[in-house]
């Protein structure tokens, strides 16, 4: 099969040129909107990642150039308008469960850095100041904390956090029997929130959680209380967190995604400058710690998603030679 890999990173060649075996593949830096769907001609496939634009006129464009499955490179599927793709008869494709662990230990690695006061202690240090003046920090040991969404990563950060000796409250639409033998409380969302010293958010994106973190909900928060979120930018309404943190009723923002990432993230913007208010905002904010989604970025996370996509590719293929296939393979 021909496969047209949308926004491709260099990191991400190796290890799909390592499994594509009887696959044909074109990179692509361009991401996937509906003007650059013209560049997917001839190909069966594409391959997309989480800032890429699969509208209703991306995916009829996808369409009219012979494509007939999407692979997606993530988990989520909120970027992609899957009742546009039924329609099309495009067929969608995406990893739910790759190493769960990426992307909740790279939460951890941020909270962790934030409490300790990681990256001005470097700063310092790499000034020549070994002062320890205003870096008291905070420890994670019997604090109690909340995390809304159980799913693969939550879980895995539920595990990371009870191995901290935290007490874990959890919120979620679909509770895990499994999960409360180990300790862990299922909770009201406003439970969570409000009992909680630290709060992480590992649930998708839809419209029921849409700017779920709006003022509201972090007018429940402790003001000692900090946030941490490495799954979706727009679970977090980034004025109304901006707001809390500049009036001290939240303690700090422990990033790894923002709402308008699909305009900046991946990219090398150093010399342009940034050109977004409220990103700039963040980022220089002395309270918030980001990263630029780099969650999932392990080796064996890349692994697990390289050979995943293109094992499941390869059995879309076999099944469309038999004539079976089905209307998505998640």
């Amino acid at each position: 099969m021909q496969i047209a890999f949308f926004n491709t990173k260099l990191f991400e060649r190796d290890w799909y040129e390592r499994h594509q075996g009887h696959h044909q593949i074109y990179f692509f830096d361009e991401p996937l909107t509906p003007y650059h769907v013209r560049l997917a001609e001839g190909c069966g496939a594409v391959c997309a990642s989480v800032n890429d634009n699969l509208c209703k006129l991306t995916l009829e464009g996808l369409k009219n150039a012979g494509v007939e499955v999407v692979a997606m490179r993530c988990a989520g599927l909120d970027n992609v308008d899957l009742d546009a793709a039924e329609r099309l008869g495009i067929q969608v494709i995406n990893v739910p469960d790759y190493s769960p662990f990426a992307v909740a230990e790279h939460a951890v690695a941020l909270l962790l850095a934030l409490l300790r006061h990681l990256p001005e202690a470097r700063s310092r240090i790499g000034r020549g100041n070994f002062s320890l003046d205003g870096l008291v920090g905070t420890e994670l040991h019997r604090k109690t904390v909340g995390v809304i969404g159980t799913g693969h990563i939550g879980r895995a950060f539920c595990q990371i956090m009870q191995g901290f000796g935290c007490t874990v409250l959890a919120y979620d639409v679909r509770p895990q029997p499994k999960l409360m033998s180990t300790g862990l409380r299922y909770a009201s969302l406003n439970e969570v929130l409000s009992e909680s010293d630290l709060v992480a958010l590992h649930c998708p994106l839809n419209e029921r959680t849409h700017h779920l973190i709006d003022a509201r909900n972090l007018a429940l928060m402790k003001p000692s209380a900090i946030l941490v979120n490495t799954s979706r930018g727009k679970l977090v309404d980034t004025d109304a967190l901006l707001a809390a943190l500049n009036r001290g009723k939240l303690a700090g923002y422990a990033t790894d995604v923002y709402e308008n990432e699909a305009s900046w993230f991946g990219k090398d913007w150093s010399l342009e400058g940034v050109a977004d208010e409220r990103l700039n905002q963040l980022r220089r904010h002395p309270r918030v710690l980001m990263t630029a989604h780099q969650g999932f970025l392990t080796a064996e996370a890349l692994e697990q998603i390289g050979r995943s996509l293109l094992n499941k590719l390869t059995f879309f293929e076999g099944q469309r030679a038999e004539g079976v296939t089905k209307a998505s393979m998640c």
